[in-house]
Parts: C-alpha cells; sequence; structure tokens
C-alpha cells in the first residue's frame, strides 16, 4: 500500500546526476581554473553527501567555486530533464498516479527541479530545495540563506515544518535522506542505489533499493 507520504531526493535519486557539478560543469566551460575547481566541486559534493562535512558547508564551499548565470541554469535544467533515472522514467504512470502524495526534498535547486518532476505530476509547491539569488546581471550573487534548506539538517527542519504524518518513506542516495528518520518523522529509509551507492548509507537503511521497480512491489504487494 502507498505511504501517506513518499519523500524523493532529486540529486542522484529522481535524476542521474548532481545539479550543481553539472552546473559547475556549464558555467565554468571556459574558465582557466576549470579542471581544478571541478575537482574541488566534486570532492565537497561527495564529502557533503556522506556526512563527513555538513550539508550548508559543503553548499557554501561549493558556491564560493561556482561562477554562473541564470543562462547557464537554463540550459543546465534543460540537459539535466533528459537525464531522468531510467526506472523513475519506466515508472512516471505510477508516479503521476500517487503524485499527490510525492514531496521532493533536496539540498538542490527549485528553478531546475520543478520543470523536470511537473512532468511527472509533482506540483511545485510540493517541492522544497534551495534558490539563487542573482545580481543585476543575472548572475547567481548567493544561495537563499533565509530557506532553511541552506543550513545543516535542512531537510529534516523543513519536513518538521511541513508536519506530515502517518506513514512517511524517505527515498535517497545521501546521509541527509537517511536524517530524515533518524532525526525526523519519516517512517522509513530507502537507500536508492541505482545511479550511485554509499556504503555508509545502506548501512543504516531498512532497505536498499536497486532501482524504483523495487520500490513499487514492495508498495504495490
Amino acid at each position: 500500500m502507498f505511504p501517506d507520504h513518499l519523500i524523493i531526493d532529486f540529486d542522484s535519486t529522481f535524476i542521474t546526476k548532481e545539479s550543481l557539478d553539472e552546473l559547475a560543469n556549464t558555467a565554468l566551460r571556459n574558465h582557466p581554473e576549470k579542471a581544478h575547481r571541478l575537482d574541488q566541486i566534486k570532492e565537497l559534493t561527495r564529502a557533503g553527501m556522506e556526512g563527513e562535512i555538513t550539508f550548508d558547508e559543503s553548499l557554501s564551499q561549493r558556491m564560493k567555486l561556482l561562477d554562473a548565470s541564470r543562462n547557464d541554469v537554463n540550459e543546465v535544467t534543460q540537459i539535466l530533464s533528459k537525464e531522468v533515472t531510467p526506472s523513475i522514467e519506466r515508472n512516471k504512470n505510477f508516479i503521476r498516479k500517487n503524485a499527490d502524495q510525492i514531496l521532493i526534498i533536496s539540498g538542490g535547486f527549485r528553478e531546475m527541479i520543478i520543470p523536470i518532476v511537473a512532468k511527472y505530476g509533482i506540483p511545485s509547491d510540493q517541492v522544497f530545495a534551495n534558490e539563487f539569488i542573482y545580481d543585476s546581471n543575472d548572475r547567481v550573487k548567493q544561495v537563499d540563506s533565509q530557506n532553511v534548506m541552506t543550513q545543516s539538517g535542512g531537510k529534516v527542519t523543513q519536513v518538521i515544518a511541513l508536519g506530515l504524518s502517518g506513514e512517511i518513506h524517505v527515498m535517497g542516495d545521501g546521509y541527509t535522506d537517511y536524517q530524515l528518520k533518524s532525526e525526523g518523522p519519516a517512517t522509513h529509509f530507502y537507500a536508492f542505489v541505482e545511479n550511485v551507492r554509499r556504503e555508509n548509507v545502506c548501512k543504516v537503511a531498512d532497505d536498499v533499493l536497486s532501482d524504483f521497480d523495487e520500490y513499487v512491489k514492495i508498495v504495490v504487494d
């Protein structure tokens, strides 16, 4: 039976990529320090996802290395729309059918996530993620620090604020997703490993999913 709420992570779960890494790859394509900065950004992403550093530390350090414009953001959103995880794409009708009970809670960015998940019937008011602030030249100036998602433990804070009740499943590849159960109201955490497998996350999961098909079998049977 489908739960009262299903929370799905976006990067490396709903899509195969890490959106900020992809944005960096596009924004820095002509930058003289491209290779070095991309390596730093990927390492900061990994450290944040595996819980070695806090998410807010990972995000703030990555933003300092990024030099992106609104056009870059739009371009990468189009690229990521073609990078939906294969098993998510296969179960598009199932997701659309249950979209009212699905939330996207991500350390990624709303304006990149919303156009992609909208195709699966998930409305914008069920997407909770970070937001860019632009300067007068449409360059990314910073991340909105008033958004709880920028903070350490932001996912947990956000979910608690929503006041969700009943059976709450969480599906994701990162340690911050697991914390929605360990520190928040979620009742079940599924480590999603179709795109990336993090052993420290799998060890604390209730179940490990090789793809979304396995989840469908669990809630339908």
